[in-house]
């Protein structure tokens, strides 16, 4: 997405990437699966030192920093982008060891961002979702179920979900996956699949793009009962764009997504959200769909993005 935007600006990218890819630009591709292998690392460097005489204005990776390990040393400008909690060590000797004022950070959230931001240069870039691909939704049914989209698991919040919806009198639907990991198919056999009633509370499992449009689009609200500090969380992006409420904790990054009382609710705790989806219906959606598109589309997402290249390169 990032991609597509930043050709449609006139820029010549390359992507660096799985061979299935389709960036929409030249591909250079990788092989099938990574193991992070001796062989892994020798091909890495091998294409790093690719890149390096490749005659690129800039090398920017959301993937894991020893991708560009070769180029700490080269004048070459470099932006390394966090998705997840970063290891605080390897961004503080990463710094040290590039050329100076040829390597910055960007973090998808102010959260993340304020973990590094006293080791380095680092700026707050949003997650972005193409809006086009999400119908508003201007109304929807009186019985318009909750919904809950991620992975099956404690941290997610699934069973306060469940809870949620039936200590308010709402149906729910879940979508996504239960990872594989005896955790959390313990998490789903014990406190997720003894509600499912296909009625008041349904699974339906993961969803493509398609389904979930249809799915957050038709939600009286979009629950985020997370139990740990969310980094972003793109779905919460989605259900705005579709012009539904996000009803979450207010905790990691949530309150840089949510404007409580405006395209959504913050709650401190779980009696807190049970008024919050009470109130649900007072929210604007039309207000949810402005927050999508002034402060997470692609193509605003993509200037950010552009302004920081301009920044680094003076190009």
């Amino acid at each position: 997405m990032l991609i597509q935007e930043l050709v449609i600006m006139g820029h010549n990218v390359t992507l660096y990437a799985h061979q299935d890819s389709v960036p929409g630009c030249p591909l250079v591709p990788y092989r099938e699966h990574a193991q992070y292998s001796t062989g892994d690392f020798l091909r890495i460097n091998f294409l790093t030192a690719k890149i390096a005489f490749a005659g690129f204005d800039l090398v920017h990776t959301f993937g894991r920093m020893s991708n560009i390990a070769l180029l700490m040393f080269s004048g070459i400008k470099k932006i390394v982008s966090y998705q997840l909690p970063p290891t605080v060590l390897r961004v503080k000797n990463a710094a040290g060891l590039a050329r100076n004022g040829t390597l910055q950070f960007t973090a998808c959230s102010n959260f993340i961002a304020g973990q590094i931001k006293d080791f380095c240069k680092v700026t707050t870039i949003y997650n972005g979702v193409d809006i086009r691909d999400y119908d508003f939704q201007e109304t929807v049914q009186p019985d318009a179920p909750l919904v809950f989209l991620g992975r099956i698991q404690k941290e997610k919040g699934t069973a306060i979900a469940i809870k949620l919806a039936l200590q308010t009198g709402n149906k729910l639907v879940i979508a996504g996956n239960v990872p594989m990991e005896a955790i959390h198919q313990q998490y789903f056999e014990e406190e997720v699949k003894p509600f499912i009633d296909g009625i008041t509370i349904r699974y339906i499992g993961p969803v493509n793009n398609a389904e979930k449009n249809v799915l957050l689009g038709n939600a009286k609200a979009f629950l985020m009962p997370v139990m740990w500090d969310e980094p972003f969380g793109i779905v919460m992006a989605e259900a705005l764009a579709c012009g539904t409420p996000v009803i979450g904790f207010n905790r990691g990054a949530l309150p840089e997504i949510i404007e409580n009382g405006k395209n959504g609710f913050l709650c401190r705790d779980y009696e807190e959200m049970c008024q919050a989806v009470q109130n649900a219906g007072a929210i604007d959606r039309h207000q949810c769909r402005e927050t999508a598109r002034i402060k997470f589309s692609a193509e605003v997402i993509a200037r950010h993005y552009e302004e920081l290249y301009k920044q680094m390169t003076g190009k």
